[in-house]
Order: C-alpha cells, then sequence, then structure tokens
C-alpha cells in the first residue's frame, strides 16, 4: 500500500455513525468503538473452549490520547493508560473476554463491590461448569467465593491484609512467623493460606478449590498447594499483555478510538495465532505467523492493484517490456527507489523497471538493479 494512502486511511477510519454519535454518547462513554469490540468479543467466545482455569486481571494499554476515562498512575513507566479488564485461558493464554473501564458504572448494583462486578461479569459464560478462578489481591474476597460457589465455580487468589473477613490472628502473627512457616484457616468451604516467604513479606491465599492443604516439606521452602497453583495459574492476562506489547501494531495518535483498535488488532491476533496451531497441530512462532498473516490479508489488494496497474500500463514501457530492451526514449523517474528519485532512461533486463545508475550493480555490464541482483 503506498504510504500517502495509508496515511489517509488512519486520518478518516471511524467506527461509528457520527449521525448517531451524540445520542450514544449519552448513555455509553465508549460508543465511538463499543461495536468493533462487542464483535472482537463475541467472535472469540464463539470460536474457543476453554480450559478448566481462567485468569481474571487488568491490562493497562499505554497511550496519550484525549480520552475521558484515561487512567493516570505516576508509579507505572506508562503514566497515562486506558484500563481494561480481561479474562484469558491460562494454558494458551487466550483472550475469552473483556471490557474497559469508563469509570462509575450506573448498572452495577450500590452494594456490590466493584471488584466481584468485574469478576462475576467476565466470567459469566463460563460458569457451572467445575472452572476455577485465579485473581489478584484486588478481586479476591470471601464474598466473591461464596458467589461464585453457588455457580459451580471456584476462586483462588491473594487476599489483601487488611479485609474485614480475616480473623484477627492473623493480622497479628505477621512478626512472629518464622520463615517458610504456614498457617492456615478454614471457614465453610474456603481456606485461607498465610505463608511467609520473606523475612519482612508474607502471602495470603483465599481457596475455594481445595478442602485440604499440603505442604511440600521435600523443598526447602515448603510451599503448599494453594501457593503452588496459584503461581501456575496468575500468568493468563499478564503473558497476554506482554505478548501484545512485543509486537504491537500501535502507530502514534491522538484519537483514543482508533488507540483502542490498535489494541483489537493485537488481541485478535494472539487469539488468532492460537486458534492456528490447535486447529492445525503446527508449531509456529507467534512473529513469523504474523508475517504469513500479513501476507495473506494483502492478498486480493494486491492481486486488485497490479490489474489496475496492467490496465493503465504506458504504452512506451509496453513497448520496451515486450521488446526486452534496456533503453526508452522516455525520461522516467527510478523505480527501484534506492536513490533520490533520480531520472533516467535505462530499463532493468528482469523487472523491467525504470532503473538509475545509482541503483544498478556496478560489477554488471548490464542494466541490472540490485533487487534483481540479490533476489538471483
Amino acid at each position: 500500500m503506498p504510504r500517502d494512502k495509508f496515511k489517509q486511511i488512519l486520518r478518516f477510519i471511524r467506527f461509528d455513525k457520527r449521525t448517531e454519535r451524540s445520542r450514544r454518547l449519552q448513555t455509553n462513554k465508549f460508543a465511538l468503538v463499543s461495536e468493533i469490540w462487542d464483535k472482537f468479543i463475541e467472535n472469540s467466545q464463539a470460536c474457543y473452549q476453554p480450559g478448566q482455569n481462567i485468569t481474571v486481571d487488568e491490562q493497562l494499554f499505554p497511550t496519550k490520547a484525549r480520552c475521558k476515562f484515561i487512567q493516570y498512575m505516576p508509579n507505572k513507566p506508562n503514566k497515562f493508560d486506558i484500563k481494561f479488564w480481561l479474562a484469558s485461558d491460562v494454558s494458551s493464554k487466550y483472550v475469552l473476554n473483556g471490557f474497559p473501564y469508563l469509570g462509575k458504572d450506573e448498572q452495577r448494583p450500590s452494594s456490590m463491590l466493584l471488584s466481584e462486578h468485574v469478576v462475576l461479569k467476565l466470567v459469566e459464560p463460563y460458569t457451572s461448569c467445575g472452572r476455577n478462578i485465579t485473581t489478584d489481591n484486588f478481586f479476591t474476597s470471601m464474598s466473591l467465593a461464596t458467589k461464585l460457589l453457588a455457580k459451580k465455580t471456584t476462586l483462588v487468589g491473594t487476599i489483601r491484609g487488611n479485609k474485614r473477613e480475616l480473623p484477627k490472628a492473623a493480622k497479628q502473627t505477621k512478626d512472629n512467623m518464622p520463615r517458610f512457616s504456614t498457617l492456615l484457616y478454614k471457614s465453610g468451604n474456603c481456606v485461607l493460606t498465610i505463608y511467609k516467604s520473606k523475612p519482612n513479606k508474607r502471602v495470603a491465599v483465599l481457596s475455594s478449590r481445595h478442602k485440604f492443604v499440603k505442604i511440600d516439606k521435600s523443598n526447602k521452602k515448603m510451599l503448599p498447594d494453594t501457593i503452588q497453583f496459584y503461581n501456575k495459574t496468575k500468568v493468563g492476562v499478564d503473558m497476554t499483555d506482554q505478548m501484545a506489547r512485543k509486537y504491537t501494531v500501535k502507530s502514534s495518535s491522538r484519537r483514543w478510538p482508533l488507540q483502542i483498535f490498535f489494541n483489537i488488532l493485537n488481541l485478535a491476533a494472539i487469539n488468532a495465532w492460537i486458534l492456528y496451531k490447535e486447529a492445525t497441530g503446527i508449531q509456529i512462532q507467534r512473529k513469523q505467523f504474523l508475517f504469513q498473516l500479513a501476507e495473506q490479508l494483502s492478498t486480493n489488494y494486491r492481486a486488485a492493484r497490479q490489474k489496475n496497474s496492467s490496465e493503465h500500463e504506458d504504452p512506451q514501457r509496453s513497448t520496451a517490456t515486450s521488446s526486452n530492451t534496456t533503453y526508452s526514449n522516455k525520461r522516467k523517474i527510478c523505480q527501484v527507489r534506492l536513490c533520490h528519485n533520480n531520472k533516467t532512461n535505462n530499463i532493468c533486463e528482469k523487472c523491467q523497471k525504470y532503473v538509475c545508475g545509482r541503483c544498478t550493480h556496478k560489477k554488471i555490464s548490464t542494466f541490472i538493479c540490485l533487487k534483481c541482483t540479490n533476489n538471483a
């Protein structure tokens, strides 16, 4: 695609109807790109069946676009981000569900915490199947574990030390615990594991999945089952976010709908790579898959462009091509473009493109451009 056309597309691309924009923005802050996002989530859920374990966490998409719901976090490497709540499959890192954080949600019940509302909304299509949800300390609570158990879904996650449901004894034993020791508390169907991993740090994990907690005494650190299970299943969304940042299509823009569209393309490419591997059984690197995907997506455009160029081909160029000559009476700009737009009459013998002296191979007496020489 020509560079100028690509810039023009980025300038004028929109994802909604302008006549309905003002009306939809009154009830939906995400209206400018909500249809594209909802379609992406719908297709993602229809194409994949997740495994037993699902991770719920946040994704911070860095951008400085002008947006009403942008998050400012001075402690993060990228201080300005758009926050997304995501649910990913632990084994494959496939994005199952997600929605952006837009500030205060009027649809959320006033008695329900934001963390509980996010988790219940994300895992709603995957409950009542015996799955497990892994969360961090922002989401984990006793009430959330109880609500998920009612839907035949278990919860494993770290819990903050200032939660009301924690026993007083658990809050007062921070300094008295020896290193690599474990405390266990049980209430109903939930087990609380308190493990001291460092001299001044301890970890509290709430689990409704484990009825009995075993401690691996063969290891020096003597890790409990709940800690080991949490370490294995907590990386779903973090790995997805890391992959999206490594190979991204993001470009500079001040319009937040376009920035979110870039994030959709990144996540969709990850999902497509996972589906391709599981459907074909071929183990291919994600970088190589993205190159092949780009080639296939541009096939139709390239064919149409070649057809259009052949219909409007210059007669003088056609004569030169048909006779396989290396010289033309008409002077044109070099088509190899390894120079500064030099004008020339010479034509490459192999590709039949106009080539100047700077783009011609010096060691060959005939006119053959550098690109044809390198390909040979």
